[in-house]
């Protein structure tokens, strides 16, 4: 059959579902249809655990809700023709189930459905749903992460613009799967539970019709009818079970290069120890206890071969040869190169000074290719090392972040024109400039086509290409805005440095502005540290503040509502909402737009109730919802936040003070950017205007 075909035949054929717990159907046929479910429930089983990953079977939260939807369609039809036909019931597989397996005492059946049952629901099905659970959040918690590693490969040419695209897609494929299969767990559990009642309506409607219209007595009634009924709960059950534990497998399988059994045996098998304790623990055991000794002492013995026989099979690893590279534990000797013999005098690195060395003790480095060099040599025209001053002190006066140096030097490891930016010695920056070139880059209102490279501005993202100086006025006049590589540079700098400022500000940078107020305000440090608030709290809520790109400038005024509320609780977060509020005016002037009226984006009421009563946790709180509504919370918010912009307003959330903190915790992983306030950080002289409503 054309594969063009195939959805309309699975349309037709999850319609047939619904139609079977209507239509009487004859005995033959349900038999072909309970065979069907359990090839195709071993068929998923099996297909679970050959997937790789678990996006290689994303249709599988569908495929359980029709699976248990076919199950209970046969569990109506078979309930029909049981209570029907009675001792006629010609159905060949349930009476084999009946009869086969429990020997026909349907006392014994009862107890095996019984015991079946609960081991679906207690133990696969309990399990995979708090798996299911505990993976989608997980996920999504991770989803910016992951798309922000993304688009640093992209950005550093790692990958290609078509390879940046399907692994986002597949992030986003992955956040909605467990999603899905947080809610598809639900139908596993209730499909467990269905099971037990119907067999039992089952049985009383069996004793009734058998006792009443037959005329049979209510030992053969309950003879007959509980036997087939438990047959019919045994060839529904064992599918489900079969299905309860594929999925199990799907959502606790993490990412791996082989399938179940290669990487059960693989890792299970690595150390041949393990293999050889066992095996001498177990024919101990024969020997010295009345276990089977023979049946024990085969499964020892086999052990101990299959453990000496897989320690042959490890190839050994070659002689390392002291001094060279490779040797394990060597290090090349300081002012030596790679693998040059050491010296006879004393072992490296151990003085101070040479331990010093190693040690990471900048904040902020900037390595730069050798094709960059002429743009940080004075002596060559290069202002590079200018810009770096002026940005660390824009950086201080905007926000209040007094920077260490910052070092620059040259790396061969990098590209002729590539620079990379660090934080604590990890590169959280990368980019490849053009010295030759001006990057021309287009907000939104460009439409003429430029001759060029085309690349995306490091600090936003935004489409440029590096045009051939001679083009400058042309890009002017097309709507482009140009700059030369050293802006580009400088304004990267700037953008990482305000984005990761809750990081730089170190205890270096702390007691940096700890001297600098003591200057003008000496009384003011004296009673808040350490009287009142030790020097890593009144650091961690500064880091708050930077990390919502909330000036700390106004140091006098923090430490004042410090000294205040700071007797009352050392909380952090509320000490940070309290400082907040006495900053209200400079955030007020934050989220103003050019009509000078705030425009917001408000909570309903009744979502605000149901968020600030979802707040968990006892040291770090946060909101804990269901995955699907946050989903959708994300998704309308960031739909308001685009209309906000496209009006020309400040986006901006608005709510209510004792939820703002945990909802910008939120919201940060999805829309890192985005400016939450409460209405008390609002200035009473500034007019504010809520301009919609968020509601799900």
């Amino acid at each position: 059959m054309p594969r063009k075909y195939f959805d309309i035949v699975i349309s037709l054929l999850i319609v047939a579902i619904i139609l079977l717990m209507i239509l009487p159907i004859p005995t033959a046929m349900l038999d072909f249809l309970q065979l069907l479910n359990i090839s195709i429930s071993i068929i998923i089983i099996l297909s679970t655990m050959y997937v790789r990953n678990a996006l290689e079977l994303s249709s599988f939260p569908t495929i359980l809700l029709v699976m248990t939807l076919f199950r209970l369609a046969l569990n109506v039809t078979s309930t029909r023709l049981i209570l029907l036909q009675g001792r006629n019931f010609s159905g060949r597989v349930i009476t084999t189930f009946g009869n086969f397996v429990v020997r026909g005492d349907y006392i014994v059946g009862l107890i095996i459905f019984l015991i079946l049952v609960i081991i679906q629901f207690i133990v696969i099905t309990r399990g995979a749903e708090r798996i299911a659970e505990v993976a989608a959040r997980f996920t999504l918690d991770a989803m910016p992460g992951k798309q922000m590693s993304v688009d640093a490969d992209y950005n550093a040419g790692l990958i290609t613009e078509e390879e940046a695209r399907r692994r986002r897609a597949d992030i986003r494929r992955e956040a909605d799967f467990y999603g899905a299969m947080d809610g598809a767990s639900k139908f596993v559990r209730g499909d467990a539970i269905a099971s037990i009642i119907i067999v039992f309506v089952n049985i009383l409607g069996g004793l009734i019709i058998g006792s009443i219209r037959q005329g049979l007595s209510i030992q053969e009634a309950a003879q007959i009818y509980t036997l087939l009924t438990v047959g019919d709960g045994l060839v529904t059950q064992i599918p489900a079970l079969l299905i309860s534990t594929a999925t199990g497998i799907i959502v606790s399988r993490a990412a791996s290069e082989n399938d179940l059994g290669t990487s059960m045996i693989k890792e299970l098998g690595r150390e041949t120890k393990v293999l050889m304790l066992t095996g001498a623990v177990l024919v101990f055991l024969s020997l010295f206890t009345p276990l089977p000794t023979f049946l024990t002492l085969l499964i020892g013995i086999f052990l101990i071969v299959v453990s000496y026989m897989s320690s042959r099979a490890v190839p050994k690893p070659e002689p390392a040869v002291p001094g060279f590279p490779g040797t394990p534990g060597a290090a090349p000797e300081s002012g030596k190169p790679a693998g040059a013999p050491p010296s006879s005098g004393a072992p490296p690195m151990t003085t101070p000074e040479e331990v010093s060395e190693i040690i990471q003790s900048d904040t902020l480095e900037v390595e730069i290719g050798y094709g960059l060099i002429p743009l940080a040599d004075p002596s060559q025209g290069g202002d590079l090392l200018e810009r770096i001053t002026m940005v660390r002190k824009q950086i201080a006066f905007e926000y209040g972040l007094v920077l260490s140096p910052i070092r620059v030097r040259d790396s061969i490891l990098l590209k002729p024109n590539e620079y990379v930016i660090k934080l604590k010695g990890a590169e959280i920056a990368r980019y490849e400039l053009i010295p030759n070139r001006l990057l021309a880059m287009n907000p939104g209102t460009a439409r003429k086509e430029l001759p060029g490279i085309k690349t995306k501005e490091p600090a936003f993202g935004l489409d440029a290409i590096w045009i051939e100086e001679g083009l400058r006025d042309e890009a002017l006049k097309s709507g482009y805005t140009v700059v030369d590589p050293p802006t580009v540079f400088a304004t990267h700098l700037s953008e990482i440095i305000i984005r990761n400022a809750h990081e730089i500000l170190g205890r270096r940078e702390m007691e940096l502005l700890l001297d600098g107020l003591k200057e003008k305000f000496p009384r003011l440090v004296d009673d808040l540290i350490p009287n009142i608030l030790k020097t890593h709290e009144v650091r961690k809520v500064l880091q708050n503040l930077l990390k919502e790109r909330v000036s700390i400038r106004n140091l006098p005024l923090i430490f004042e509502t410090l000294i205040e509320y700071g007797e009352k609780s050392s909380d952090i977060v509320y000490l940070t909402e309290q400082v907040r509020r006495a900053l209200k005016r400079q955030i007020t002037s934050m989220v103003k737009s050019e009509d000078g009226i705030v425009h917001a984006i408000g909570i309903d009421p009744s979502l605000e109730r149901e968020l600030t009563n979802s707040i968990r946790g006892e040291e770090e709180r946060y909101i804990s919802i269901n995955p699907e509504i946050m989903k959708q919370l994300i998704e309308k918010i960031s739909q308001a936040l685009e209309e906000q912009m496209r009006k020309g307003y400040v986006p901006v959330i608005i709510c209510s003070g004792s939820l703002r903190p945990y909802l910008r915790k939120l919201l940060e992983r999805y829309i890192p950017l985005v400016t939450v306030v409460s209405y008390e950080e609002i200035s009473e002289d500034v007019q504010l205007r809520v301009d919609s409503l968020i509601n799900i």
